[in-house]
């Protein structure tokens, strides 16, 4: 999807893009602050201008990744069947250009066209337990912090939030870098400690068949602690250093990988420490950022109006576009859940008006379902009376009305990247107000990993080596 490069973009030139952000998401706050399931309750679909009904009613879903979301499928060729509004044109063009661009330096990750689920750029010991995509990104990360750690020269990387600590164990025994790993769950450190002999036993015996290979590094194994991390106070145990010799210097590179909600935000603070050099960071789950607190973090997106985020369009920014124009490419029966769970939340008001939105239990299988059978199940997992008389033609009237449903959540869609660029450039310019230097580079391939930008951050700046950064995968 194109967008603006968010690499080398001067101040200025981000505040006026946060600007431009804030004033397009507050004119179309109605449809990125929707929730999809009150597109009955709330006539959602009579929300649209007349004039974007006609030009979206009746597009099936194909029709909609190509010509809404701008997802063609390979070799077709974008067709409008009807002449489009200008103020729906608009909105596309202005999504488009004003979020950060997604793509990285490659096409498809070409680790995986031998084996989809094996890595080709990460030896077996590393590939055990990780799954295809976490393969993908502990070494498009790690390589990245083993470039940011030598131009930079970190002595110690720090994990925050290093669950079982894939990525720990790839950046000390495969980078040979010095690693403290920080996660709070003590089950998962225990877990990763297990994991981190059986890799250290692996390749061992890796050595022991193939003893003309020379180690081009020293081995080190990650060093793990449980701590939480407090996104509102300083972490003393984040900064000590693992060497602790009266003549060693620490300069620590903290990184995180899908740092959830304020875990991400916690990075940045701890940035403006003296003993942190550097950071690689890749945040998500922006809903649950604190709120005060998580966003805004800088003085100038604080000071615009409009710069509100509430809690349905960061969640809302956490969707996977482009997996979702891939589901709308298959038009697969799995699309019809939406409108499903919509005629399903009129049938919950109806008989407790004072029940809004309750979360619903997946419920599966639904494209094999009826919709007044999904709508019994339904209520039984919010505690209704699945006995309840139904209005079987007002249920069937809307679920004619699917691709309605589908077309409204592609419109909120399609503006969600706006949001995430905006809470992104907030930490740019947030960095950038503490006096430091940061850029926001496409890492990952977003048809495996959506949150896919990381945020670098270093006290001094990287010039033309920044483009050392930007790996391409051949």
């Amino acid at each position: 999807m194109p967008g603006v490069s968010a690499r080398g973009l001067s101040l200025e030139q981000r505040r006026q893009l946060a600007v431009n952000l804030t004033r397009v998401l507050a004119r179309y706050r109605s449809i990125v602050d929707a929730y999809i399931i009150e597109f009955f309750t709330d006539n959602l679909w009579g929300t649209l201008p007349r004039s974007w009904q006609e030009a979206l009613d009746g597009l099936n879903p194909p029709q909609l990744a190509t010509q809404l979301l701008g997802m063609p499928g390979e070799g077709e060729v974008v067709r409008y069947r009807s002449v489009w509004p200008l103020s729906l044109l608009a909105l596309k063009s202005t999504a488009c250009a004003l979020a950060f661009t997604r793509t990285p330096g490659f096409q498809t990750p070409s680790e995986f066209l031998e084996n989809p689920s094996q890595s080709s750029r990460l030896t077996a010991p590393f590939r055990k337990h990780v799954r295809p995509k976490k393969q993908h990104e502990i070494r498009r990360l790690g390589e990245l912090v083993k470039k940011l750690s030598d131009l930079t020269g970190c002595t110690q990387v720090v994990d925050i939030g290093s669950g079982q600590g894939h990525l720990s164990r790839f950046m000390s025994l495969g980078l040979g870098l010095l690693v403290k790993s920080i996660e709070g769950d003590q089950r998962l450190v225990q877990r990763a400690q297990r994991l981190d002999q059986e890799l250290l036993q692996a390749l061992e015996k890796e050595e022991k068949r193939h003893p003309q290979v020379v180690r081009a590094s020293p081995r080190y194994s990650p060093h793990h602690v449980v701590r939480w991390v407090e996104p509102t106070a300083l972490c003393e145990e984040l900064l000590l250093p693992l060497d602790t010799s009266p003549q060693s210097r620490a300069r620590l590179l903290l990184t995180g990988l899908h740092a959830c909600g304020d875990l991400s935000v916690t990075l940045l603070r701890h940035f403006s420490c003296p003993q942190v050099v550097a950071l690689a960071s890749v945040g998500c789950c922006y809903m649950k950022l604190s709120d005060p607190g998580g966003y805004p973090l800088s003085q100038w997106v604080a000071g615009l109006p409009g710069h509100e985020l509430p809690y349905r369009l960061r969640e809302g920014a956490c969707h996977a576009l482009e997996e979702y124009a891939e589901r709308l490419q298959k038009s697969g029966p799995g699309l019809r859940t939406h409108c499903y769970r919509a005629a399903l939340e009129t049938v919950i008001r109806g008989a407790q008006p004072e029940l809004r939105r309750p979360g619903v239990q997946g419920i599966p299988r639904v494209h094999e379902l009826k919709i007044e059978e999904y709508v019994r199940r339904g209520l039984r997992r919010v505690g209704l009376d699945p006995q309840l008389p139904l209005n079987v033609a007002a249920l069937q009237a809307h679920q004619a009305q699917e691709n309605r449903v589908v077309a409204f959540f592609s419109l909120a869609l399609l503006l969600a990247p706006l949001v995430e660029t905006l809470i992104l450039l907030d930490r740019l310019l947030y960095v950038q107000e503490q006096g430091f230097y940061a850029e926001l580079l496409p890492i990952f391939s977003p048809a495996l990993s959506p949150r896919n930008l990381v945020l670098v951050a270093t006290k001094r700046p990287l010039g033309e080596a920044l483009s050392l950064l930007e790996m391409e995968d051949s």
